[in-house]
């Protein structure tokens, strides 16, 4: 329990309280609306009136969070200000995306709220259009507004109209259909099958947040929603004058015409700021972009993963950071996340690179990977960099003994940390708090291996030379070949090394058993913290999440960390 509240005690109290701030909006909002301000309005519209005012509320509230999670300068400064303060609080700026999402949800469910309220809000401002009997408050209350150079309080004028003309000859509808269709485009592009397999279309869809955030600035100023002034209010109370309808504003009435008006939009005041800050951050990325980067150097590697070695003036980096590229050759507009790979310590940052897609495909081809004869340097992409920004890897220094555990080309974080580790241990220093690093490296198959292999083949024979062997236990697991699968394998490359990494650490085949290495693990440390890092699917963060908190006990945590992307 001590575990999962060092884990995740921190973030759930987050969640709480902003699902608190949403629910109190929502009623907060609901109640205002059934005031005697409002009481004509709701004379028409029932409680459909709440029941649209009070997501609106709520959807401001979340349409100011939802730039925060993705100002990726603002996080980093953050991440870099508190770090000192609290491992806890930084730790939980690596769920940004996370709560990106869990915010982009919660608006998706208010706006569907919004919607439906209001399509019933139109058809009852419709029928009371259409049923002309003055002995009705709702008819009269329709009819204020038509020739007497008062406010309307219901927007549709004729009966000779409908719900759909009013839709889209209005403020208020016009920009809530523009709203609706770059919300709806923008969801249903984030499914993590087309983002997985269809980037670009990912990557434009999400522009149109600009149309969505103009629309909803924009969407409160048509004030078709009305409710009495304070004014009319005073002289002319419901409660007295709703039964005396048909005696408004004749001589000797004490009840006057009610004048209706809209509140002022207000949605501005909560996005303002959040825009400013975003706005502000695309500044930072700009100028970022125009400073000139040197690919110095192009490395093909066998398994179809392209290495960039670059220098920019300035560039400052710390391990397991990652950037952003962009090449202008390939596309002017899309950015792609990726794991720096080199070390503080080098006097170049690189990245390597998966060729999985289109934009990787081009990028590839751009630098001869489809070639064979070497690429002349001036005939190499320019490229432009944005970041470098913090991650959960960050903290790897901070612990005596850490896990890394990557899967796949999820290892490429921690080739960052591995080189610096040996960097420090061979230029002695002594700030080092890290005194046991175990890594565990999951492939499918065995081409997975060939460019990691070498950096691991060079770490292992540097620390068998300056016998160091036992600060860096690593075991690498084949999980598509089963163990008698690979009997045969092995029984014709009986060799000191193994035949497949060419290391003197054997593959491994299957899938790791979880619950036996952290035995072990906790075993061998009594009393320390130990830092559990993930660069991997969330299949297996959850299983990592769910040993780490049975694993954890008096003298032995095990703290979860996990890449975001």
């Amino acid at each position: 329990m001590g575990n999962f509240v060092a884990n995740e005690g921190l973030s759930i109290f987050v969640i709480l309280v902003w699902l608190g701030l949403n629910a109190y909006l929502f009623v907060q909002f609901y109640f205002n609306f059934l005031t005697p301000k409002w009481f004509y309005t709701r004379v028409l519209l029932g409680h459909a009136l709440s029941w649209a005012r009070a997501p609106a509320a709520a959807l401001n509230f979340n349409c100011m969070l939802i730039l925060l999670p993705v100002c990726r300068n603002l996080l980093s400064f953050l991440r870099g200000t508190i770090q000192c303060c609290s491992r806890t609080a930084a730790r939980q700026l690596d769920s940004n995306i996370t709560f990106h999402k869990l915010v982009a949800y919660m608006i998706a469910f208010h706006t569907a709220v919004h919607i439906v309220a209001h399509l019933f809000n139109f058809e009852y401002f419709m029928d009371a259009q259409l049923n002309r009997n003055s002995s009705l408050l709702t008819f009269v209350l329709s009819e204020i507004g038509t020739g007497d150079n008062l406010p309307f309080l219901n927007p549709i004028r004729t009966n000779e109209t409908n719900p759909t003309i009013v839709m889209f000859t209005t403020i208020a509808g016009l920009t809530g259909v523009a709203i609706t269709l770059a919300l709806i485009l923008i969801i249903t592009s984030s499914m993590e099958v087309i983002r997985r397999s269809y980037f670009e279309v990912f990557w434009y869809t999400h522009h149109l947040f600009i149309i969505f955030f103009i629309g909803l600035v924009f969407h409160g100023y048509g004030r078709i929603v009305r409710g009495q002034t304070n004014e009319s209010l005073n002289i002319s109370r419901p409660e007295r004058c709703a039964d005396q309808f048909e005696d408004w504003g004749k001589p000797g009435s004490n009840c006057s015409v009610p004048v209706f008006a809209g509140n002022p939009p207000g949605t501005w005041k909560w996005v303002l700021a959040p825009m400013i800050l975003y706005v502000c951050e695309r500044l930072v990325r700009i100028y970022r972009s125009h400073q000139k980067v040197v690919i110095t150097k192009v490395v093909m590697h066998p398994s179809k993963t392209l290495e960039l070695q670059m220098k920019r003036k300035g560039f400052s980096m710390e391990v397991g950071q990652y950037v952003f590229i962009q090449c202008p050759s390939v596309s002017r507009l899309e950015w792609h996340p990726f794991t720096l790979t080199s070390a503080p310590e080098e006097d170049y940052f690189s990245a390597h690179i998966r060729i999985v897609g289109d934009w990787t495909q081009e990028l590839y081809e751009a630098c001869g990977g489809d070639k064979n004869e070497t690429q002349e340097a001036w005939k190499l992409p320019k490229v432009a960099i944005d970041g470098p920004f913090g991650t959960a890897s960050e903290d790897v220094f901070r612990y005596e003994v850490v896990m890394l555990v990557g899967a796949g080309i999820g290892v490429t974080p921690f080739a960052s940390i591995l080189k610096s580790v040996w960097y420090k241990r061979i230029q002695n220093n002594q700030d080092v708090f890290t005194k046991k690093i175990y890594f565990y490296w999951l492939c499918p198959e065995t081409q997975a291996f060939e460019w990691f292999a070498d950096l691991l083949q060079s770490l292992e024979g540097q620390m068998t030379e300056k016998g160091m062997t036992d600060f860096l236990s690593y075991n690498i697991y084949l999980t598509r070949w089963k163990e008698n699968e690979a009997a045969h394998f092995r029984v014709h490359h009986e060799a000191e090394n193994d035949p497949i990494t060419g290391l003197k650490q054997k593959t491994l085949y299957g899938k790791p058993n979880w619950d036996n290495e952290f035995t072990n693990i906790a075993t061998k440390h009594p009393g320390t913290k130990v830092g559990v890092f993930l660069c991997g699917p969330p299949q297996l963060g959850k299983s990592l999440e769910k040993q780490c908190r049975s694993h954890s006990e008096a003298d032995v945590k095990f703290i979860f960390n996990k890449e975001n992307f």
